[in-house]
């Protein structure tokens, strides 16, 4: 009998690298959504009611988004990437504009800037936290300078406070990316307020997950009024000579997604507070792993949920011994992945001119980052195992110990 397969998750990362992962009752997967019976309930509630697609409980959902933020309006759509390509065209960003962004992010979100027909223009990271590094920005600034995206990696929040004086000096709107950060906080206030819009995503392996979705949020009613716009027509405005005039994308969320989004908002902090007790328990293991650091938490920063649990290897390490070290996990059905293939060396921007060389933090970092399951199902002993095998394995490929 053929085993049951699960695509693995590295395909977000690096299509061509990606491989299909033999699913058995020993397998840790990198994620496994946090889904009780509320969530189930809602669900087939929802299914059990006359309307399926687009209505009521969207309009719900984005409230309760909004009201969780302290943002003036929500838009829900299908993605994050479409968030973002709507942000983009509600702002007015098309062909010949350039967006500065991280070349150490989703690409799936970044892709949006392409889309639109403009040119991501990546600058590099800070070397701890990942993030954009705001001394390296105003370098990549021009005269075709639209707009800066700046994430929150892996849950850790960027510095807004110097990424908002940049983006004001210049006269810039600052996007702010937060799909793999729901919860942190930078300076006491959640990310997600930080930009003139800013954009989650609802897919897996998010904490938040709904399958699919996302929400776009900003106290802007003109680029609110834009993105909804942008993003669907109702039938009853068939007929307006203002809506009709720019065409949609259909790019909708159905009362379906939104209703296991409702439930997961509601239950957000005890999804938050059940991963921290698994963090603490990898953390408590990784004490036995030699050069090991604490994971970094800059000065200005709050709170930080993470988004996967990553463990930094040396210099000593190359990104072939790191994948390799991957693949030992990988044979011991453990999944785990590369947390990053920079978008600049992907072959849709270096088709754009992009070399490696180009941001040389972002290289020197994704070259050496192994991101392992983080889920509120892990068992402790599951853990000890992911770690054990993880230290095995840096052994086997002869490079030392992992450190930052």
């Amino acid at each position: 009998m053929t085993k049951p397969y699960l695509v693995h998750d590295a395909d977000r990362q690096e299509q061509d690298e990606a491989e299909l992962t033999p699913v058995g009752s020993d397998f840790i997967p990198l994620s496994d959504p946090d889904i009780t019976t509320a969530e189930i309930a809602a669900v087939e509630a929802t299914l059990r009611s006359p309307r399926l697609s687009s209505g009521p409980l969207v309009e719900e959902f984005e409230a309760a988004f909004a009201a969780y933020l302290g943002r003036k309006y929500a838009i829900a759509v299908p993605s994050g990437t479409l968030g973002l390509l709507l942000v983009l065209k509600a702002m007015g960003i098309g062909g010949g504009d350039e967006v500065i962004a991280s070349s150490y992010s989703f690409r799936e979100v970044a892709h949006a800037i392409s889309i639109v027909g403009a040119k991501p223009v990546f600058s590099d990271i800070d070397y701890y936290s990942g993030t954009l590094a705001p001394s390296k920005i105003e370098a990549r600034i021009t005269d075709r300078t639209r707009a800066i995206l700046a994430g929150n990696t892996n849950g850790h929040p960027a510095k807004w406070t110097e990424l908002q004086a940049i983006a004001k000096t210049h006269g810039l709107p600052l996007i702010e990316d937060s799909t793999e950060a729901i919860g942190s906080k930078y300076q006491g206030a959640l990310v997600g307020t930080f930009g003139a819009a800013s954009v989650f995503d609802f897919s897996q392996p998010f904490a938040l997950t709904c399958g699919e979705g996302g929400m776009v949020v900003t106290d802007d009613v003109d680029i609110a009024v834009a993105v909804r716009r942008h993003r669907s027509h109702r039938l009853d405005e068939r007929a307006s000579v203002v809506v009709s005039s720019s065409a949609s994308h259909q790019a909708v969320m159905s009362d379906v997604t939104a209703a296991l989004g409702l439930a997961q908002l509601k239950r957000i902090d005890e999804i938050l507070e059940r991963r921290k007790l698994v963090e603490q328990i990898y953390y408590s293991e990784v004490q036995s792993f030699e050069g090991i650091k604490d994971p970094y938490v800059g000065p200005d920063v709050t709170e930080v949920n993470w988004f996967l649990y990553q463990v930094h290897l040396g210099t000593r390490f190359s990104k072939s011994s790191r994948d390799s070290i991957v693949e030992d996990l990988r044979v011991e059905q453990i999944e785990a992945i590369a947390y990053s293939n920079p978008l600049h060396l992907q072959r849709h921007y270096f088709d754009m001119g992009y070399r490696r060389g180009d941001c040389l933090v972002t290289e020197k970092v994704a070259d050496r980052v192994v991101a392992l399951p983080f889920h509120v199902h892990l068992t402790s002993d599951q853990i000890a195992f992911i770690v054990a095998t993880m230290k095995d394995a840096s052994v086997n490929v002869g490079a030392g110990a992992a450190i930052y």
